[in-house]
């Protein structure tokens, strides 16, 4: 039993409370009677210097947060010199064991830098296999070249992952070679206005003297020799003309809204600006399948036919795909010219990655950062993914930043292997993220089979799972035929196990397990915030008859 009468102690305690505020006490608890209390001499408030009041900090607080968020962090020695060299957008200077396919690049595309149109590239091969790397390191070639024969020839990048319908495409085009056009006529304006003026005085000083020794004549003004193209002019007037109908074609450049114009038109627009001046254009588009599979072979069909109705420019594709088939959904017409020629990129061997490493690692990391086994575990795991190069830079860069968290001097084995283990990870969750809703709920479905203890799940009890989970958030459900297709999907995905098994005569089914961490992809699904209303759902598993 407890006593709730307050001891002496509890009512002499608010006697020890400061006073509040009133009119005899100051604003920092200040008596400001004459001695009233305790015999202290009185303080005349009127005297007292803000600035002079220093206020007790607590003593057991540690002055860490002066030191700044990221000062620890900096105290360490960095392992990397130049991280970028790992990353997929850098183009190395040189490629191992990509010789051949360049070579062959840089023998089509020669004809380029003789003023005829290259012949038009299709380039295959897997993720990692340095195409998009070699393409570009071959335009970078051509262009350097290009300038220092003087010849007008240029590459244009697109990416078809991000840039993927028609009118993009076009749109981009359009305005990268307005840009061009409005540099080149500001060029040539400035250049014939200084010409104007040099012209206009050379006329002056004619008419005011008769001595012909004194500066050029006009006409010797108007034959100079200019850096832009331009001239030489009979007249003063020709070179008004001139520089006239520059001024109307700079005005007369319009981009191309990213929406809203008609694609005919956008396409005229692009038309237009490429033909605008003499040059040899090959347009690089990175994985040329996205693009038809997203909106067709219309804008192939168009660039591989618009050289018969240019009459200053000529025009190039390059098409870069993973995808080996994808060919076969072309029309025959833009079959047959867009592949004139074809390049294959085969995968890169252990060893292979194993020098693209050692490469790559000399530039990017700091003398003596990595480990013996370090670059021969990264090759050792990309090549088992079909050699991706990609993949071994990826493995090779994320472990130096385990390292450089860990604060170690050197990236050791145990580093490649967490990075493995991270990427894998970041790969998966992204792949759930991005699945449509209908697949999301199928995957819950086999998550929440799995978390409470059923093995060999079959297709079945998904979808029994699957139909409670569309009740509870008011999605469609789809049919069990269905969605076994999107079991088969996430299996080609490699996000669950699906192995059809016989039952004998009670038929044949499939058995499904996850094939990723179980807690990540429930933490995924689970941040869908339809998915997430469902959260507490329990499945009711029905009984099985095994054989």
């Amino acid at each position: 039993m407890t006593d709730d009468t307050p001891d002496a102690e509890d009512e002499e305690s608010p006697a020890t409370e400061p006073a509040p505020a009133d009119e005899t006490t100051g604003e920092f608890g200040l008596d400001s009677s004459d001695d009233a209390a305790g015999g202290r001499d009185s303080i005349d408030t009127a005297d007292i210097d803000l600035d002079d009041i220093v206020l007790d900090e607590p003593a057991d607080e540690p002055d860490e947060a002066s030191r700044g968020l990221f000062d620890d962090l900096l105290e360490g020695e960095p392992i990397f010199e130049n991280k970028e060299v790992l990353r997929p957008s850098y183009t190395p200077h040189k490629l191992p064991h990509r010789e051949e396919q360049i070579n062959n690049m840089a023998t089509i595309l020669v004809t380029a830098l003789r003023g005829d149109t290259p012949s038009n590239i299709l380039i295959y091969g897997k993720t990692g296999t340095g195409k998009t790397a070699s393409a570009k390191f071959v335009s970078e070639e051509l262009e350097t070249t290009s300038k220092k024969y003087e010849v007008p020839c240029e590459v244009q990048y697109i990416n078809c992952e991000v840039t993927d319908t028609q009118y993009r495409v076009l749109t981009q085009l359009a305005n990268k070679f307005i840009d061009e056009n409005e540099q080149l006529v500001e060029e040539k304006l400035d250049a014939l206005r200084d010409l104007r003026e040099r012209a206009a005085d050379a006329r002056t000083d004619e008419e005011s003297t008769d001595d012909l020794d004194d500066g050029p004549s006009v006409e010797a003004v108007l034959a100079s020799d200019l850096d832009v193209s331009e001239g030489p002019f009979e007249s003063i007037d020709d070179l008004d003309a001139r520089i006239e109908k520059l001024e109307t074609d700079y005005e007369e450049f319009e981009p191309a809204p990213m929406t809203g114009w008609p694609t005919d038109r956008v396409y005229q627009t692009f038309f237009d600006a490429v033909d605008y001046h003499e040059r040899v254009v090959v347009i690089m588009l990175d994985e040329i399948d996205k693009l038809v599979e997203k909106s067709g072979d219309d804008t192939l069909y168009n660039l591989s036919r618009m050289n018969s109705q240019l009459d200053n420019s000529r025009v190039s594709i390059m098409g870069i795909s993973n995808d080996l088939k994808f060919t076969e959904f072309l029309d025959p017409r833009v079959k047959s010219s867009l592949g004139e020629e074809e390049i294959v990129f085969p995968p890169y061997d252990a060893t292979q990655l194993r020098d693209i490493l050692q490469q790559r690692s000399e530039v990017a990391f700091k003398p003596d950062s990595l480990g013996d086994d370090v670059i021969p575990l990264c090759a050792a795991f990309a090549a088992q993914e079909h050699g991706d190069a990609r993949r071994a830079l990826d493995l090779l860069r994320t472990a130096g930043e385990l390292a450089e968290r860990d604060r170690t001097e050197k990236v050791h084995e145990e580093h490649v292997r967490k990075a493995q283990e991270k990427i894998e990870l970041d790969r998966v969750v992204e792949v759930v993220r991005t699945l449509p809703m209908q697949s999301k709920l199928v995957l819950y479905a086999t998550v929440l089979l799995e978390k409470n203890g059923v093995h060999n799940i079959n297709t079945g009890e998904v979808f029994n799972i699957y139909k409670r989970l569309c009740e509870e958030i008011d999605a469609d459900v789809l049919t069990q035929r269905r969605v076994t297709d999107l079991i088969s999907e996430l299996d080609m995905l490699g996000i669950v196990n699906a192995v059809v098994v016989s039952k004998g005569r009670y038929g044949r089914t499939k058995e499904i397990s996850m094939s990723v961490p179980l807690e990540e992809t429930e933490a995924v699904l689970l941040s869908d915030s339809r998915i997430g209303e469902v959260e507490d759902a329990q499945p009711f598993v029905q009984a099985r008859f095994d054989n």
